[in-house]
């Protein structure tokens, strides 16, 4: 199936604890491009996000947000430490022992102490987070790549009208070479005839300035090479998947051999068929910037 390089897909997913929301948009380019912007929090999973992207892309600039709420953050939890509380109360008492000290020591004395209680903040579990962040990035390029999948459907469909016509005007070049042979050939004898009244002139002579003038304006290895191409591009379309770069090139060799056509032809007719033909290669050239 071919794929359009614009797409759109967007997906969010969450628990009670955190959400997370992927949106993913791209235009066309020569090379696959991904541009990300995501929190910091989630930066250490750029390569891998990066990464699995490409599963899903191989062509087209790609913009992708990431947002994540966190609704644990400002949460808190207190700590204590009670082996360091031990110490610090055994140590107080050894000092009121020694200086034969009142015994002041209340919890108070205890909690102030340096570390004896210390406030953390709840740690993230990464491998949880990256297991919501997979899901979302999954359903978002999946959503991506089913609207690149439609708009290439529409794409092929017009790619495939716009090579029939060209089919159409192929044939008509062809059915009107034999026909200006045939207009030169009593053109020609005309004129001589008007020059030199009953005076005969050898056919052999006539024959052979209506081969030369045939052979100089003969385009018939040219359509049969560009039959041969649109063929080509009809059956690269029904095999789809990555076929951008491939198409493009079939079309650069199609207007090379409508060029020569044009440049070939001494005839109004072929020359606007010739014209006709480069005016739809430059359409399908136009739309192949589009495809994957």
């Amino acid at each position: 199936m071919i794929k359009s390089m614009t797409g759109f897909g967007r997906s969010e997913v969450g628990t009670e604890i955190r959400k997370i929301t992927v949106e993913l948009k791209s235009v066309n380019h020569r090379y696959c491009e991904i541009s990300l912007k995501a929190p910091k929090k989630l930066g250490f999973f750029d390569a891998t996000i990066r990464s699995r992207l490409k599963k899903y892309i191989s062509r087209g600039k790609v913009d992708v947000f990431i947002t994540y709420t966190d609704l644990t953050e400002g949460k808190i939890c207190v700590t204590y430490n009670e082996e360091l509380a031990r110490d610090y109360f055994n140590n107080l008492m050894k000092i009121r022992d020694e200086f034969e000290l009142d015994n002041d020591i209340r919890v108070s004395t205890i909690a102030r102490m340096p570390d004896v209680l210390t406030l953390d903040e709840q740690t993230v579990d990464e491998d949880e987070l990256y297991a919501l962040l997979e899901q979302a990035i999954d359903t978002a390029a999946q959503q991506f790549v089913d609207s690149r999948i439609a708009e290439g459907a529409h794409l092929a469909s017009d790619l495939e009208s716009k090579l029939s016509t060209m089919l159409e005007l192929v044939d008509q070049v062809e059915k009107r070479m034999p026909e200006i042979v045939s207009e030169y050939r009593k053109k020609l004898t005309d004129k001589i005839s008007e020059l030199l009244g009953d005076t005969k002139l050898e056919a052999s002579l006539v024959a052979t300035e209506v081969a030369i003038m045939a052979d100089r304006i003969c385009v018939d290895e040219e359509t049969v090479r560009l039959r041969a191409h649109i063929h080509n591009m009809k059956d690269t379309l029904e095999k789809g998947e990555s076929i951008g770069r491939k198409l493009d090139f079939i079309a650069q060799e199609m207007n090379r051999e409508a060029n020569t056509i044009l440049s070939k032809a001494n005839d109004l007719a072929v020359s606007n068929l010739a014209i006709d033909l480069k005016t739809e290669i430059e359409k399908i050239r136009e739309q192949i910037q589009n495809i994957e």
